[in-house]
């Protein structure tokens, strides 16, 4: 095959080919789309008219000759009123005559009827259709339903230089929602921006503010271990699931009836809309719950399932969507396999979104049914068959109790469930106690054993179901993003060698990667970075207090207990660097050790803030009554809003996400569960381990608009401490790279050092490159199959390797070039690898220019220098995945910021301890910063002119500060090398800087648009 297509329009076909022959759909004609009402009226009225005959009889007598034209104004009407999605599952009704807009596939094929209608459905796969009345933009493909159009996608080829990127901008800036085809909730539900090996999704175009998710099945597969993206699929497309798995006919239906949903928040004052989301299931919601629902359907009931999901899984929906499925489950023989549900819970939103959701689904009250009063409200719930009933762990030795009989089978689903102790049982220490930091130790080491032996709602369930025992009439199905080893031992399966499994995982770092949590231990330091600061310094060193976290300095001595410096601490860091972040909206979260650390860290943090006159309030939790220096505290005493009103113990998450308060201290409460976007720092005064650990750091790892990063200080534990702690719930594989660099020319030998690429791969891609058969489907698919490894490698590079792989390769492509046409070369092995090269270098990332801003760190670097750890907590590869990356590739060390070469260098050259030369340079770069000439100076000149300048006039702002740190400068004016190396160092430090300050990058990647040459073997 000489002439091998990489075209865009391929793509199309292929999938357009699978779809007509295997998936349901009948090819459809884009002349018949009415771009005014976005509908294929010829195909709904067919629809209408073939499957609904009596009610269509009935509806001409009413309308006579002007019937077609009055249904499709009635359902346009109804759509506009209710919503696409109500119509589509409720019909729609025209004096009296009710029409059904589509038939769903029945639960059981009992009735051939329900089956005939289920047949009468017509799904049109539609190539190029042009929608607007103002343009000819057309889309790739889209997805009718009797007539209505339900699915967009948008199809880009990285061979021609282009992927979902692209596709997203083009939904966002030529799609506005302006043409009736894109109006929400309204005509198409959802559109899918889809390229060779990544797939985006979204229900709603807003333009700019439009947002894709992923809807990938990970690295691995679905629902296994490993990262953001799809497997290689040797047999065509990476992304072949989406249009075999998901638009097929029959799936496609099953979604529209039985997932998709619209979220309605409203003001719970005012009862008035404040958003609306339209609902699709992610790729591995989809995937559990058709995988639980076979294997159920398989087995039936009496077997166990662990799903262990991650924070920003959407677990909630993945339980109700699994809840509303097993209630209808049948088995083969079209018979009920559950006669209820149960939801074992204490979340209250659950119950609350279940009702709506469930709802939208059957349109019928009473499917789901909350406990909340007593037992026997639960016992009379499962008497009467209630489809699905949410109770809570306290109510849950009733079910055993009901249950036994074996003609009942039930299905129990787990939800994550968190205790929050209350504290009450801790013992009042002797009052005769004097030192303060003792009482502190022996309060925390009290709550912390007392933690450490008091059961969690988890250990509770599991000690009910092992006392208790299994039975055959029950299934159930725990969710859990952290499962202790108890829980897989009860709910796991188990493999040949004892082992045991979650039956589907969504692990943290693919939530992590695809962007749905933040990685909170990306931004970690520990407190001993402090305490060996503070140990270098002298005593009584000069501190200039403006300088933020210079405040440390301070502190000669820094007690493990001694709050009012570790209050100081935190207080500089909030107010310096958190409140910055989110637009001004940050939460900070400082977990203590016992409820007497938290009363006397509230009343520390008031006193430092009304002595600092900061604009800021703080919030404490605790559990139950605390006894300190003769007084009695409980949360609600402590807690009042501005005018002084008491904030209940209810309220308080309400008054923490208000603009008046920035800080919440916590004693155990709020560790777990808790779901505030703002909160962005967390101190850790408290030894955390295991799931505890994981629990509470996790409460920062929520996405927020604006929201980048995250950042813990932790005075108690060490990174060592915090990364066992995360391991097994982090799972992240690498690729082994092996190399053959068996050619002879150095360009060639040089690309293969860096691992990026491997020889079996190359010649696999001129194979299907240069076949001699027709291509088929799929073989685009498979083509960037032999791309995608090298991709993979290549971001495992550092920055600087991936600049010079890039350059390297794009220099062989042209020496290349050139050599073929001056000579003849006759080694095919160099003429394929050419092809893929140019392939390759298409796909790289081109140019990204994203930065970090430090400014608001920069303070911060200079104590990096003595440092027990700050940075990212980097987890090592799970046993499951495969082995690390050999050779070069892999994380280094951060390189050390410019402040910290500065000194460095200075204290190996001139001996100085730095006490005073530390401020004096803070000062003077601070000097400088205050100027606008100097910006101007560094934004419109290069380095080399900017030094003139600095050089002339640094030896007048140095003169200026002589008075103020004599010393210093006395030394500074009497050895001129010194004055030469820090006006060096320092004018560096400040062009960057000050030119960075002005710098507005942009992140972007250029539309290229490339085709394969036509090359032939022994041609010259």
């Amino acid at each position: 095959m000489s002439d091998f297509d990489v075209k865009e329009k391929r793509f199309e076909q292929d999938i357009e080919e699978y779809l007509i022959t295997e998936g349901g759909y009948e090819k459809g004609d884009p002349r018949k789309f009415d771009r005014k009402l976005a509908l294929d009226t010829e195909t709904f009225l067919k629809f209408l008219k073939t499957s609904q005959p009596k009610q269509w009889e009935r509806y001409e007598k009413i309308y006579g000759t002007d019937s077609e034209k009055q249904v499709v104004e009635r359902f346009c009407r109804e759509v506009k009123m209710v919503g696409l999605l109500q119509v589509l599952r409720q019909g729609f009704t025209d004096r009296g005559v009710k029409f059904r807009a589509v038939y769903w596939k029945p639960e059981t094929s009992i009735n051939t009827t329900t089956q005939e209608q289920f047949a009468a459905n017509i799904l049109h796969c539609t190539r190029q259709l042009h929608y607007s009345l103002s343009n000819e933009n057309s889309i790739d493909i889209v997805l009718f339903v009797n007539g209505i159009p339900a699915v967009s996608t948008e199809l880009k080829c990285q061979f021609t230089g282009q992927s979902t990127t692209n596709a997203i901008e083009q939904y966002k800036f030529d799609r506005r929602g302006k043409d009736v085809i894109f109006a929400f909730k309204e005509r198409v539900l959802v559109h899918f921006a889809v390229d060779l090996t990544q797939v985006y999704m979204t229900t709603r175009l807003e333009g700019e503010k439009t947002y894709f998710l992923p809807f990938n099945q990970g690295s691995n597969g679905a629902g296994r271990v490993g990262g953001k993206g799809n497997p290689i699929n040797e047999n065509g497309y990476d992304t072949a699931y989406l249009w075999q798995n998901v638009l097929c006919k029959e799936r496609l239906l099953e979604i529209l009836n039985k997932y998709l949903h619209l979220k309605v928040e409203r003001d719970k004052d005012t009862g008035e809309i404040v958003s609306e989301t339209m609902i699709f299931p992610r790729y591995h919601q989809l995937d559990v719950v058709t995988k639980l629902l076979a294997d159920v359907k398989r087995n039936g009931s009496g077997k166990n399932y662990l799903i262990q999901h991650s924070a920003g899984s959407g677990k909630s929906n993945s339980i109700a969507w699994l809840a509303h499925r097993l209630a209808g489950l049948h088995t083969a023989n079209d018979e009920k396999i559950f006669q209820s549900v149960i939801i074992v819970t204490d979340r209250k939103m659950l119950d609350e979104q279940l009702q709506n959701t469930v709802y939208q689904f059957d349109h019928v009250d009473g499917v789901v049914q909350k406990i909340e009063k007593n037992a026997q409200q639960l016992k009379s719930a499962i008497n009467d068959g209630v489809p699905i009933i949410i109770t809570t762990l306290q109510k849950f030795p009733v079910i055993y109790k009901e249950v036994k009989s074996g003609s009942r089978r039930f299905a129990v689903i787990v939800d994550e469930a968190h205790s929050s102790q209350s504290g009450d049982a801790a013992k009042k220490l002797k009052r005769a106690l004097a030192d303060t930091d003792k009482i502190l130790e022996e309060y925390a080491q009290m709550e912390y054993d007392q933690e450490q032996n008091c059961k969690d709602d988890e250990d509770k369930l599991l000690d009910e179901l092992a006392a208790q025992g299994m039975h055959s009439n029950m299934s159930f199905f725990a969710f859990t993003a952290t499962p202790k080893e108890k829980t897989l031992n009860m709910f796991g399966w188990k493999d040949e060698n004892g082992g045991y499994h979650p039956f589907h995982v969504y692990s943290m770092r693919q939530a992590i990667e695809e962007g749905f949590i933040l990685d909170v231990l990306k931004n970690y330091m520990t407190y001993k970075m402090y305490y060996k600061i503070v140990k270098s310094i002298p005593d009584n060193p000069e501190i200039d207090t403006t300088t933020g976290v210079k405040a440390v300095l301070d502190y000669e001595k820094l007690h493990p207990h001694n709050i009012s410096q570790k209050t100081a601490i935190m207080l500089e860091q909030f107010y310096r660097v958190t409140r910055t972040k989110i637009g001004g909206k940050a939460k900070a979260m400082v977990v203590t050790p016992s409820r007497l650390h938290a009363v006397r860290y509230l009343q520390e943090f008031r006193r430092q803030i009304l002595e600092k006159g900061y604009d800021l309030d703080v919030l404490v939790a605790f559990s139950g009554e605390i006894e300190d220096d003769g007084q009695t505290f409980t949360e609600e005493k402590l807690n009042k809003t501005k005018d002084g009103k008491t904030i209940k113990e209810k309220a308080l998450s309400k008054a923490f996400n208000t603009d008046d308060f920035g800080m919440l201290i916590v004693a155990e409460k709020y560790q777990t569960g808790f779901d505030e976007p703002l909160l962005h720092t967390m101190f850790v005064d408290k030894k955390l381990s295991g799931v505890k650990a994981v629990q509470t750091l996790s409460r920062l790892n929520r996405t927020y608009r604006g929201k980048q990063d995250t950042f813990i200080l932790d005075f108690v534990n060490s990174a060592e401490d915090i990364k066992k702690s995360f391991e097994p719930y982090y799972e992240e594989t690498t690729l082994e790279e092996e190399t053959n660099p068996n050619v002879i020319y150095d360009l060639k030998n040089t690309l293969d050092e860096y691992h990026v690429y491997q020889e079996n791969e190359i010649m696999q891609f001129a194979d299907i490159f240069y076949a001699k058969k027709q291509q088929t489907s799929g073989d685009i698919g498979k083509l960037q199959g032999k791309i995608k490894p090298a991709l993979d490698r290549f971001q495992s590079l550092s920055a600087e390797r991936q600049d010079m792989f890039q350059s390297t390769l794009a220099r062989f492509n042209r020496i290349y070039a050139f050599i073929t046409q001056v000579c003849r070369l006759f080694d095919k092995d160099i003429h394929k690898f050419s092809v893929y090269a140019k392939f390759l270098l298409m796909q790289l990332p081109k140019g990204s220019t994203e930065r970090v801003n430090v400014d608001d760190k920069v303070l911060l670097e200079y104590y990096r220098l003595e440092k027990d750890f700050e940075g990212s907590i980097d987890l090592e590869p799970a046993e499951e995945g495969f082995r690390p990356i050999t050779g070069e590739a892999g994380r280094k060390d951060k390189k050390k910021s410019l402040l910290t070469v500065i000194i460095d260098k200075i204290n190996e050259r001139y001996g100085t301890d730095f006490t005073e030369m530390d401020k004096v340079l803070l000062q003077i770069e601070s000097d400088y910063e205050a100027q606008d000439k100097w910006h101007g100076y560094a934004q419109n000149n290069d380095f080399k002119t900017f030094m003139l300048l600095f050089e002339k006039d640094f030896p007048n702002m140095a003169a200026s500060r002589y008075e103020q740190n004599e010393a210093f400068f006395v030394r500074l004016f009497q050895e001129p090398d010194m004055m030469k190396q820090i006006m060096e160092t320092l004018g560096t430090v400040l062009y960057e800087k000050l030119k960075r300050k002005s710098d507005v990058v942009y992140s972007f990647e250029p539309k290229v648009s490339m085709v394969a040459e036509d090359v032939r073997y022994g041609k010259g």
